[in-house]
Parts: structure tokens; C-alpha cells; sequence
């Protein structure tokens, strides 16, 4: 049996209690119960203040066989930061650039290029885009099957990116970079006419993002225009016109399992289907 924790986001004081209450103990070093396992939904690091902490609990686990782990788009961006793609670098670093306050924080306590943290980096490749398991499905932001299916050729047999999807997912336009802008970041669509609104930005200030395209959400089968389907801070919802949008772009479920994701700016909804 699975337990399944969102994202953590470097707090592990918070993730130890977690784990207590449900059960689990430290034996040898390593969180563990004796009959359920835990699976990661991704975002390990950036903003919390336990950040290398978070990595270790979580990488212990995950190495001894006490939790699986799905990659989120912060573990990809951390990676695409480390190593971007050689032909095009600063477009691997422009993905980073709006969370940079959170990840500069994280570089600074592990020390970049460090020991540590290419161990890290390390690491953070070896988490698959989803799991499909016998009982349930996670992914990180969006379980699309197009996208689904079309990941399925950058990575290997257990669902881990391949060497040169590492390259391919910088490049806008490609079916990689497509497949994880959809799978580990969400579906998104753009405001007509010019419109935006503000989104309060992750780190300890009031700054505020100006957004041009609207997080969905994606599993509401039934709702068809943006303002229905737009995630989007309750003070902003007034700006998102009730356009249709494109339903090609919409996933489809077989409903053959319940589908589980990460993501904060989708926790407040609580689902699972």
C-alpha cells in the first residue's frame, strides 16, 4: 500500500512529521514502515530552509526500496540549470529564471557544482516522468495521454529520461519539450486580446507575476471555458473571460485507475479520480 506526498519544497521538519504520523519510523538512518511505501509526487527543493535535508530523507528512501519517486518540474529545471543543453544554454536557463529566487537559495546552501550537489543532480535524473501502476497513475502536473505516449520516446523502460532528452526538451517547439511542459508544469492556455493578470510570486516577497496564459484544470471533463477551467487566485478569476477554449487540447481518460498529481498550485482542490 502507497502513501503519496506532494510537494515538499525543502521542508523536512514538516515531511519527518508527516511521516511519523503516518507511521513510519527511522531504522538504520532510513524512514520506513513495514508494510506501506511512500511515493514522491517531485519538487524536493527550492524555498524551504531544509532543502539538502528534504533530498537526503527522500533519496534514502527512494534507494532502499522504502518509496518510489516521479520527477517534478523543479527537480527537471535543477538539472536543465546544471547542465544545460550545450547547442542552446541560455534557453535551458531561461526555464529556471521566474523560480531563480528559490533556486538561487538552494545553490548557495548546497554550494554549486559542489560534491554535494552534482549528486544531487545526480539523482534528480534517475526519477521517472510518471508511474503506471497496477492500481494508480502519478505524474507531477498533468496526466495527458498525447503527451503520455509522446514522452514514451525520450525515455527508457522505467520511464526515466534519456541522455539526449535532456537536449531535446530545451528546445521549444519539440515533441520533448512539449511532452514535459505538459506532464511535470500543466496545461495552459492563453488569454485573448491581451489580457493577463498577477499571480503572487513563491518567494517571501509581495512581488506579483504578470501571467499571459492560465494553469487548467485539466481533469474537469464537463467545463469548457476558461474561466471554469482557469486556476488562477480568487481576486484575478474576474479577468478570465469565458471564451471557449480548443477541447482537442483537453486530456482524455480511459478511467481504467485513479490518477494522482503533484503540483501546488493544484493541491488546493484535493482530488483524486
Amino acid at each position: 500500500m502507497y502513501d503519496l506526498i506532494g510537494d515538499i519544497h525543502g521542508y523536512a521538519s514538516e515531511l519527518k512529521a508527516l511521516l511519523a504520523k503516518m507511521g513510519y519510523q527511522v531504522t538504520d538512518g532510513i524512514w520506513q514502515h513495514p508494510e506501506r511505501k511512500v511515493i514522491f509526487l517531485g519538487d524536493f527543493v527550492d524555498r524551504g530552509p531544509e532543502q539538502i535535508e528534504t533530498v537526503h530523507i527522500a533519496r534514502t528512501m527512494v534507494e532502499s526500496g522504502n518509496a518510489l519517486a516521479i520527477k517534478g518540474d523543479h527537480e527537471y529545471s535543477a538539472v536543465a540549470w546544471a547542465k544545460p543543453d550545450p547547442q542552446n544554454p541560455e534557453q535551458y536557463r531561461r526555464r529556471i529564471c521566474k523560480n531563480w529566487s528559490q533556486h538561487k537559495a538552494f545553490l548557495e546552501k548546497v554550494g554549486e557544482g559542489s560534491e554535494p550537489h552534482n549528486s544531487m543532480i545526480k539523482w534528480f535524473k534517475t526519477p521517472p516522468v510518471y508511474l503506471d501502476l497496477p492500481k494508480l497513475r502519478a505524474v507531477h502536473a498533468c496526466w495527458h495521454p498525447k503527451y503520455v505516449n509522446m514522452i514514451d520516446q525520450f525515455t527508457d523502460d522505467d520511464n526515466r529520461l534519456l541522455a539526449h532528452a535532456w537536449e531535446a526538451s530545451g528546445r521549444k517547439g519539440s515533441e520533448a519539450y512539449d511532452s514535459i511542459e505538459h506532464l511535470l508544469k500543466g496545461l495552459e492556455f492563453a488569454l485573448p486580446d491581451g489580457r493577463h493578470f498577477f499571480y503572487k510570486t513563491r518567494d517571501a516577497s509581495e512581488n506579483k507575476e504578470k501571467r499571459t496564459e492560465v494553469r487548467a484544470k485539466w481533469w474537469l471533463t464537463d467545463c469548457f471555458t476558461l474561466r471554469e477551467l482557469a486556476i488562477v487566485p480568487d481576486s484575478e478569476i474576474e479577468k478570465i473571460p469565458h471564451d471557449l477554449v480548443d477541447k482537442t487540447r483537453l486530456p482524455s481518460f480511459d478511467g481504467e485507475k485513479p490518477v494522482f498529481v503533484g503540483e501546488a498550485r493544484l493541491k488546493k482542490e484535493n482530488f483524486v479520480f
